[in-house]
């Protein structure tokens, strides 16, 4: 497409600290990133005209290894961005610590077959003209200190306006994916003020109700680190008053500190959160506004398993672009589904043989457990009981764990050397398998390829857990604690299973101990009797999980909602 087809309809400017659009590109650390990159494909299957904004973060999250004792060890992602990506002309500047830093943009068209075409905006200070300090402000995603961290975020609101504006693109809609872009309302808000003014005052006139107008604010987790906060002398240092006066700033985003969620919450018309139950936790977090929910999905295309792919283009035709279509997956008969499911089994076999040399046994029942790795998601609540993990499992069970901690995360990182601990303690008795290195690529092969899905946090922090979803568009049930999107797409016993006791107050419901006992009740009683036992009854559940759960969870009805819900509405 030219560019000037690119910019000649007015857009809406989609931005997001990390964008995961493929393993070559690896500017994403987990779930945030890798929904910001299903949310542009399907924006560009639905043609919508969104243009998206985000940081090139040259030496990507990191690339983990471990070692034989299970601690983590992290090295840089280097990409080859002039590979992938095409250097755009224009250049803008935005002051830091007093000095001008010059900003750059990259970009990748995200192509869909529908024949939409979604910009995305990489931007970069890598320049000569910056000192070497501030070429390295765009190398690393989640890196360094709170000084770096604001100094991206700098360039990232104030410098994605500025970009957007420097290469003509006609922007209505500023979508905020998460805190991280919220200076992009001061860049905003100054455009707004009263140019007849003669002096830099705290009387300054801003048209704030303007500025809502054209924001939207996206909030992903109830989890207090996820929100960023700065103190006011490093936002003296880093940003100065260079947009609005300091009390200006201390009115919209809170007078301790300059927190990123209040500035975005205080300057956008309209807020949500990723699933029900999240939008009614975020309320009660933010009291004093109107707080709505759109629940997050995952794209089609890009996560269902290439035999998956390969059924439904044979019995659903036109489900990549109308997943919708997936409740005609009765349809497809059971041996098919089956024989789909056991070779996307063999192929995750073929890859764990290869990485860790260890072996899947195509005939026993697969549990995957594969997310971020942070204390409140209970990565290793399965071995809360190891005697009867053993008593049920010797045998009959096999375990796979993924998942990254953040560099910083110490608990984190004990949690991984812990689940290691178990795979040597339980060595010939339960096969337990935990792959290195989480990404776009493993989780393409493990996800499709485990028999159930499993996920235990600590109610009400899963503000959503798209992972569930893609399990679930390849026929793999869901067993997870009523949290995030599995209270919206569970019916026990027909979708998969829940853990624990149900939601019913926002803080409610949290006992490692009864979590724990039902899982293990669950999984003796009921699950592995019927994986072993009863085949029709198995095959019926995964159906489900795809007729009545992957046909909704997906970007596109997620997207849809966002059209017609946020973007449409002034």
């Amino acid at each position: 497409m030219e560019w000037s087809r690119l910019t000649d309809i007015t857009r809406i400017a989609y931005f997001s600290m990390e964008i995961g659009l493929s393993q070559e590109i690896p500017t994403y650390s987990g779930g945030l990133g890798i929904l910001a990159g299903d949310t542009i494909k399907s924006a560009a299957d639905l043609q919508i005209p969104l243009v998206a904004v985000t940081l090139i973060s040259r030496k990507g999250y990191f690339e983990q290894t471990i070692d034989a004792q299970g601690r983590q060890h992290e090295r840089p992602s280097a990409w080859d961005v002039a590979a992938m990506l095409e250097l755009l002309p224009t250049r803008v500047t935005v002051t830091i610590e007093d000095r001008l830093v010059v900003v750059q943009a990259w970009l990748y068209r995200v192509k869909s077959p529908s024949g939409g075409v979604v910009p995305v905006l990489f931007l970069d200070t890598d320049l000569e003209e910056n000192t070497p300090k501030d070429r390295a402000i765009t190398d690393v995603l989640y890196g360094g200190d709170a000084a770096y961290r604001l100094k991206q975020e700098v360039v990232l609101g104030i410098g994605g306006v500025r970009i957007l504006a420097g290469l003509g693109f006609k922007v209505f809609q500023y979508h905020m994916n998460e805190g991280h872009a919220a200076l992009l309302t001061l860049e905003l808000l100054n455009q707004t003020r009263n140019l007849t003014a003669t002096t830099w005052t705290e009387t300054l006139e801003y048209d704030r109700p303007a500025v809502a107008r054209r924001c939207i604010f996206t909030t992903h987790t109830p989890v207090p680190a996820g929100h960023d906060r700065f103190p006011y002398d490093l936002v003296r240092q880093v940003l100065g008053e260079h947009l609005v006066p300091l009390t200006t700033l201390r009115e919209l985003a809170g007078h301790d500190e300059l927190n990123m969620t209040t500035l975005a919450l205080k300057l956008s018309r309209f807020v949500n959160g990723v699933a029900k139950k999240h939008g009614q936790v975020s309320q009660a977090m933010f009291p004093g506004y109107e707080i709505h929910a759109i629940t997050n999905g995952i794209h089609p295309l890009t996560w269902a398993s290439p035999y998956m792919m390969a059924l439904f283009n044979r019995f659903i035709q036109g489900w990549a672009l109308q997943p919708e279509l997936l409740v005609r997956v009765d349809n497809v008969p059971d041996e098919e589904i089956w024989d789909a499911h056991q070779g996307a089994k063999a192929y995750l076999a073929q890859y764990i043989q290869e990485v860790t040399g260890q072996k899947l046994y195509l005939d026993v029942l697969t549990i995957g457990f594969a997310r971020r790795v942070a204390a409140y998601k209970r990565n290793d609540l399965i071995f809360h009981d190891v005697k009867r993990l053993l008593d049920i499992g010797r045998g009959r069970l096999q375990l796979i764990f993924a998942g990254k901690s953040h560099p910083h995360d110490e608990s984190g990182k004990a949690m991984i050397q812990r689940i290691h601990d178990f795979i040597r303690q339980l060595q010939g008795q339960i096969s337990i398998i935990y792959l290195p290195n989480y990404n776009m690529d493993v989780a393409y092969r493990l996800l499709p390829g485990v028999d159930l899905w499993l996920n235990t946090p600590i109610r009400p922090l899963e503000a959503s857990g798209t992972s569930g979803m893609k399990a679930a568009l390849n026929g793999v049930p869901n067993f997870s604690i009523l949290d995030g999107w599995w209270i919206e797409g569970h019916i026990e016993g027909v979708t998969g299973w829940s853990i624990g006791a149900p939601p019913t107050e926002l803080q409610a419901n949290n006992s490692t101990e009864a979590d724990a006992a039902d899982l293990y009740d669950k999984l003796e009683r009921v699950i592995m009797p019927l994986y072993y036992e009863d085949r029709p009854g198995w095959i019926r559940v995964m159906k489900d999980a795809i007729g009545k759960n992957a046909y909704y969870f997906n970007t596109h009805v997620m997207m849809r909602r966002y059209v017609t819900e946020a973007y449409l509405q002034r």
